[in-house]
């Protein structure tokens, strides 16, 4: 933590060194005249909400804020996830998607009000990936604000988009790490491209972005965080800066060429048949829109990577089944600010129906419930003790992963009967455990063979263990044969059966955090035992039946009517 502390504090020295020297370099650097393109915004819009802004209404980070007339930025903000996505102003998609004259006015008066009133001087408006965020959206947004406006306007936008500019190029001097670095080196290059005498500085930002993004992007295609999730916001900024480079003639640079090619296959690895990613190390609710525009630029569209080694993760397919697994140690530093504790968890689906998952992430919610669901508890994984596998605390404001699984090993190969990995890692090792996982995907994706054992390195009196299986809200679980197995009934239609080897089963509440419509109540099956007297337990899901439409009509309907005063909400945004 000492060290952690230190280098920032160096980093931030230098950025405050590098910002003097340049406000006294007598040779000033030379303002932009005009602006040469507006990148495109891959992120979907929706008009109805231009309205709600002209209402008053402002739905940010899962919060709605009613202003009453007063101005946004000058209402209280009731989260800080909320005031970023406010002076980030992604929000301005909205309203260039509505299209009218009422929609242009107000954008152009709320940026308008918000360069001369200096709202950009505020504290949640300076940091770094904040104003990363507002560069590029005022860039690809320049054709709404400027569309009829007067010359006054269009220069005073220009000069504080230059200015915004040479801020961003000053915070990636000091203490900016892991993705919000990647994101401001993009908002520079974007900014050096569509603004006209930056030729010096693009050149520059190309060099910087590409040799970040060949140390950030693994060989596999995963980021340092391990985190899907990041892939994908990566990935709905490079596809624009590579779209802007070709429209000015400019061959892209390498490092952001080959990221792209490497990121694609990588997200394909997390893909579920109902095309939702699993949920591993800060991934939430798939938005099915953006992951909908990825798969149009995917050129490649082969087979998704079944083993990651860099970045740590497996995949299992036979028919219409698929296995993702967390095969991997945790991220150090600060790239584990939304690392998980899941290690050799996994999620497993039937076609369209996924059925044991993770509880996902929760961005949005009250601390306590952010870190619960990076608990190894809230995995399909085994938990010793009441422990997680990785342990948590609070580092330069951040609650990061400081110990964990440090030997992780991983085997796989393609057997007669099918797909076959094992893994083990040494999280446990404080307890003097070692966890080793098995799973088998039979050929036609019927079966589901896993086996998991503790090794303890002392015998000792007891050791408390649980294999916990979270379920999708979709699946309805019920105990059969006294309580040592369950049938799980799915909203497709098909029945899946589970079991432990004769061991007791018990059914939990559980959550999941990755629905649509916000968090979810469900359950979880749990397998508890003395990892002492039973150092290895086998499991087994079985498909008993095959999807029916007429069932999966009825079974939905009866899972609406018991799940739908359940539900939570908690819009991921």
């Amino acid at each position: 933590m000492a060290q952690a502390a230190i280098g920032r504090a160096a980093r931030r020295s230098r950025g405050h060194l590098v910002g003097a020297t340049r406000r006294l370099w007598p040779f000033g650097r030379k303002a932009a005249s005009r602006l040469l393109f507006a990148p495109h915004d891959l992120r979907t819009a929706d008009p109805t909400t231009a309205g709600d802004f002209y209402a008053g209404y402002y739905a940010f980070a899962g919060r709605t804020v009613r202003t009453h007339g007063e101005s946004p930025f000058d209402v209280a903000a009731p989260t800080e996830a909320w005031a970023e996505a406010l002076h980030g102003f992604g929000w301005l998609r909205h309203m260039r998607a509505a299209d009218t004259a009422i929609a242009r006015a107000n954008a152009r008066s709320l940026v308008e009000e918000f360069i001369a009133r200096r709202h950009d001087r505020g504290d949640v408006a300076r940091r770094p990936a904040v104003a990363a965020r507002r560069l590029i959206s005022f860039l690809s947004h320049s054709p709404l604000l400027l569309e009829g406006a007067d010359h006054a306007f269009y220069d005073r936008f220009l000069r504080h988009v230059s200015r915004l500019s040479d801020r961003v190029s000053l915070s990636l001097a000091g203490a900016v790490e892991g993705a919000d670095r990647i994101n401001g080196l993009i908002a520079v290059s974007l900014a050096a491209i569509c603004l006209d005498g930056h030729d010096a500085r693009r050149r520059r930002a190309e060099a910087l972005l590409s040799d970040e993004l060949d140390e950030q992007i693994l060989p596999d295609g995963g980021h340092l965080s391990r985190n899907p999730r990041l892939l994908i916001d990566f990935l709905l900024d490079l596809l624009p800066l590579r779209e802007t480079f070709a429209t000015r003639g400019l061959e892209p640079p390498r490092g952001v060429l080959t990221a792209i090619e490497r990121m694609m296959p990588h997200l394909r690895l997390f893909r579920h048949g109902d095309g939702a990613l699993a949920l591993f190390n800060g991934m939430g609710t798939t938005p099915p829109d953006l992951m909908a525009t990825l798969a149009a630029y995917d050129d490649a569209r082969g087979r998704p990577t079944e083993h990651a080694g860099y970045s740590g993760y497996s995949r299992l397919a036979a028919e219409r089944s698929v296995v993702v697994i967390d095969a991997g140690a945790p991220p150090r530093g600060a790239y584990s600010t939304e690392a998980h504790a899941g290690c050799l968890s996994f999620e497993f689906s039937s076609g369209t129906q996924r059925i044991i998952v993770n509880c996902g992430a929760s961005r949005f919610g009250p601390p306590e419930l952010r870190l619960a669901a990076r608990s190894t508890a809230a995995h399909s994984a085994l938990v010793l003790d009441d422990r997680s596998s990785a342990n948590f605390g609070r580092v330069l404001g951040e609650m990061r992963l400081i110990s964990g699984p440090s030997d992780v090993r991983v085997a796989r190969q393609d057997g007669a009967d099918g797909p076959e990995w094992v893994g083990s890692h040494d999280g446990y090792r404080r307890l003097g455990a070692t966890h080793t996982r098995r799973l088998l995907l039979s050929r036609d994706g019927a079966v589901l063979a896993g086996e998991d054992e503790v090794a303890l390195a002392v015998a000792q009196g007891g050791m408390p263990a649980a294999a916990r299986f979270h379920l999708h809200p979709n699946v309805r679980a019920s105990l059969v044969r006294e309580g040592t197995g369950a049938l799980l009934a799915l909203a497709s239609g098909e029945v899946w059966s589970f079991e432990a080897g004769g061991l007791p089963l018990a059914i939990e509440e559980s959550l999941f955090l990755a629905a649509a419509d916000g968090r979810r109540k469900t359950e979880q099956l749990v397998v508890a035992f003395d990892a002492v007297a039973t150092p290895r337990i086998a499991w087994r899901l079985s498909r008993i039946s095959a999807a029916n439409p007429r069932a999966g009509q009825t079974l939905a309907s009866l899972l609406a009517e018991r799940q739908g005063p359940e539900t939570e909400t908690e819009p991921e945004a």
